[in-house]
């Protein structure tokens, strides 16, 4: 069975959720077009406006572009002026400037070159000084090292226990030996009990002598300065309090005898600062040994008290000479009387002579005076005439008065 194609205008096409036919959307689109054909024009027409407008905008900002040229020109052209009035400034101040910047270099040449010798001079100056302290510093540097020698030396001697008494012992000797005369101690004696302490000092008008011992327990003092923590400084300090007890009890059993020694015997420390530590803290051992009637002593200590024996030993000998003193004072004073009785004689001498001597010079006096009146008087020669019978008469009167006149001065 034949079929019958469809006609164009039966066409749809869906368009917005419907069913249109072709003829109604040739319609719609032949509308649209010339809807869009009318929007075209319009939009021509504005554009020809808006161009015109754009055109006389253009002409008014060129007018504006113009002027603003001609204010740049004319700016421009006062710019260059000032640019060269500037210019001829700068040129101006740069060459004022290159001046002043070279009287400037000049004269900071000038003195950085004085700096440079002051400084030269000055360096030269601190390497002598520096010469001469590294001189004194290589001399100071010799010292300590032959004072670390010392140092080993001393430190190897008080390692040793013998030795160090002995060290102790040397220095106390030394301090007695130069304090006091010979015969005034004696090292190492021995006692009546036996015991030989290290010093004993003879005292003077026939007291006993006095005892002083060099030894002290260093061990145990050493083992308190090593103590690695509070413990151990304790255990080394009741060492140290035992070897003293131990060691003030062997001075006062041994070297204390009734009529032989003092009642008070010395213990000799060598060292200032140990003393003093003892005294700081160890009061006890103090009061322990002023029981014992034992003094502990320091080397300043010691010295001191051998001074005073010193002053002692001096005061005795002055009264065993005293008798001698004496005697030579009597015979001075005799020789002093004999003196005075001499003088006197002389000066008795010297009044007799000094009456005769007055007597002298009264007798020269009245010659002198006498003298003088003869000289005085005046004899003059008259020629008397022969037959004038009163000329002897007047002579005679004249020699009567002379005679009168000298027995008067008698």
């Amino acid at each position: 069975m034949n079929q019958t194609s469809p006609s164009f205008s039966d066409v749809t096409f869906p368009l917005f959720g419907h069913e249109v036919s072709a003829g109604v959307a040739i319609a719609a689109f032949a509308a649209t077009l010339v809807l869009i054909v009318l929007l075209s024009v319009i939009a021509v027409m504005r554009n020809k406006r808006a161009a015109a407008e754009v055109a006389e905008v253009l002409s008014q900002q060129a007018m504006a572009a113009e002027m603003r040229l001609a204010e740049i020109v004319r700016a421009q052209s006062e710019m260059q002026g000032r640019m060269a009035s500037m210019a001829e400034i700068f040129g101006t101040r740069q060459a004022e400037l290159n001046k002043a910047i070279n009287d400037r270099i000049d004269g900071m040449t000038n003195r950085l070159g004085n700096s440079l010798s002051e400084q030269t001079k000055a360096t030269h100056e601190n390497l002598r000084n520096l010469q001469e302290r590294l001189a004194v510093i290589d001399t100071a540097q010799n010292n300590i090292q032959s004072l670390a020698k010392d140092v080993v030396g001393l430190q190897a001697i008080l390692s040793n226990k013998q030795t160090r008494g002995a060290f102790g012992q040397s220095r106390m000797e030394t301090i007695v030996a130069d304090g006091l005369p010979m015969g005034a101690y004696e090292f190492q004696a021995t006692l009546s009990n036996g015991s030989r302490p290290d010093c004993l000092v003879k005292m003077p008008n026939g007291q006993p002598s006095l005892v002083v011992d060099a030894k002290f327990p260093l061990e145990a003092w050493n083992a308190i300065r090593d103590a690695a923590s509070p413990e151990d400084g304790k255990g080394a300090a009741q060492s140290f309090r035992r070897d003293m007890d131990v060691h003030i009890r062997d001075i006062s059993e041994k070297y204390l005898i009734k009529g032989e020694t003092q009642d008070t015997a010395f213990m000799f420390v060598p060292s200032e600062s140990i003393f003093a530590e003892i005294h700081e803290n160890f009061e006890a051992i103090i009061q322990r040994a002023h029981k014992a009637r034992v003094v502990i002593v320091s080397p300043s200590l010691l010295m001191l008290s051998i001074q005073v024996i010193q002053s002692v030993l001096k005061d005795q000998r002055m009264r065993e000479q005293a008798h001698l003193i004496q005697g030579e004072v009597i015979n001075l004073m005799a020789d002093l009387g004999r003196l005075d009785e001499r003088v006197q004689k002389l000066q008795n001498h010297f009044a007799m002579t000094q009456k005769d001597v007055e007597q002298i010079v009264t007798s020269t006096g009245k010659l002198m005076k006498r003298g003088a009146r003869i000289e005085e008087m005046e004899f003059e020669t008259l020629a008397a005439p022969a037959a004038d019978p009163t000329a002897p008469r007047q002579a005679e009167s004249r020699t009567g008065l002379l005679k009168l006149r000298v027995v008067d001065e008698d």
